[in-house]
């Protein structure tokens, strides 16, 4: 299993709304980004995924997975970008700050500290753990 965050704007589509999609999930449109497309063409179903709310609120609120492998982004007829389909799993029990992650040494490498601006970014195993700690999800 591979491990990914997913960032989005509350406003635009926050963790309530991928929550009320149920099983079925939700297609992860509109990334316009190579790395992070990569990052999607790389999943595999199963993987899991922070859900990190970005701009506002700036924390990780949810446990996702992908439920459809890369396919063609259908907000655009340009045949370059794809997306995947995920799934919420259930909530962080106690949401983790962007503030909170920055101020933890074990995190300092970890790509949300260091590639801000990427929407799609891959979590290591070693990160997974440490922020399911900080969020007190136990599984």
């Amino acid at each position: 299993m591979q491990y990914w965050l997913f960032k989005s704007e509350p406003k635009a589509w926050s963790w309530e709304q991928q929550k009320a999609k149920g099983e079925a999930g939700e297609t992860w449109t509109g990334v316009r980004n190579y790395l992070a497309r990569n990052n999607m063409r790389a999943m595999q179903i199963g993987d899991r995924g922070f859900y990190y709310h970005s701009n506002e609120g700036l924390e990780v609120v949810g446990i996702v997975e992908v439920c459809k492998l890369s396919h063609p982004d259908p907000t655009t007829e340009d045949p370059r970008w794809d997306c995947v389909d995920i799934r919420a799993v259930r909530d962080m029990p106690k949401p983790v700050t962007l503030k909170a992650i920055k101020a933890n040494p074990n995190l300092s490498d970890m790509s949300l500290v260091t590639s801000m601006r990427l929407s799609v970014q891959p979590v290591k195993p070693e990160e997974w753990a440490e922020v399911c700690r900080m969020g007190e999800l136990k599984d």
